[in-house]
């Protein structure tokens, strides 16, 4: 019901589809909304400074600008009937994992697979990278990942406790209030502007390592310092998309 309200669907139609009275969906409607904005609330909170933001970002040889064309009315461009999440890669390509903070980054680690589990994660993310940040910091340190299975894990939660390290509640699906994603799309566009002397994945590979390094920290440093406005702007549209 969720997922169908949120691309735009009426409370009326969705009752209709499942059968239901329209009342139903509505509460589940509101119930989801307020736990959106609690949740924003929360990580208002958090003292960024010493949170470090990470996500994992699929790369392809071959361009893809994932951008969808619609008319629409002026003003409606962040309704949730005109946003249309996709999930597509063309050509071989890699995934890459990466984490930002207020005056650093991490190195990025390019997986060997496409694919991630569990004990993966934890052996080339976890342990190398987050305990080593967790260590710098001290026990102030803030850790962000998104809710991907992968990162879920028992294994996942029984190396985090071990390690003392503490995990932002994150909600799910929510590319809104990450900035990583910003660094992500600037990593692509990089990429994007070479692929006309890209060959392989191994090329691919290189040129990774040294666009990420080349990001501007100035950038990196203003993307994190806008946490507090998005948490705003996504309490202000209750849990929907913002222009961010």
């Amino acid at each position: 019901m969720i997922g169908r309200l949120e691309y735009g669907r009426t409370v009326t139609s969705v009752a209709a589809e499942f059968g239901i009275n329209k009342s139903v969906v509505s509460r589940a409607w509101k119930a989801f909304q307020t736990t959106v904005v609690q949740r924003a609330q929360k990580l208002d909170n958090c003292q960024w400074s010493r949170a470090l933001f990470t996500d994992e970002s699929r790369f392809s040889t071959r361009s893809d600008s994932r951008c969808v064309l619609i008319w629409r009315e002026i003003g409606t461009r962040f309704y949730t009937s005109n946003i249309k999440e996709r999930h597509h890669y063309g050509g071989p390509g890699v995934l890459v994992w990466g984490g930002i903070m207020l005056n650093g980054r991490t190195e990025p680690h390019i997986f060997d697979r496409w694919s991630v589990t569990g004990d993966r994660y934890c052996e080339e993310v976890l342990l190398p990278h987050a305990r080593l940040f967790r260590g710098a910091i001290g026990p102030d340190f803030i850790f962000m990942d998104d809710n991907a299975r992968p990162h879920r894990t028992l294994a996942v939660e029984e190396l985090l406790e071990s390690e003392d390290i503490t995990r932002i509640d994150w909600p799910a699906y929510s590319p809104d209030l990450n900035p990583i994603e910003h660094v992500s799309d600037a990593l692509g566009r990089r990429i994007a502007a070479r692929l006309d002397h890209l060959e392989n994945t191994q090329q691919l590979k290189q040129m990774l390592i040294e666009e990420w390094v080349l990001l501007p920290q100035e950038m990196l440093h203003q993307l994190v310092l806008c946490m507090r406005r998005r948490c705003e702007v996504t309490i202000a549209v209750r849990g929907g998309h913002i222009p961010y």
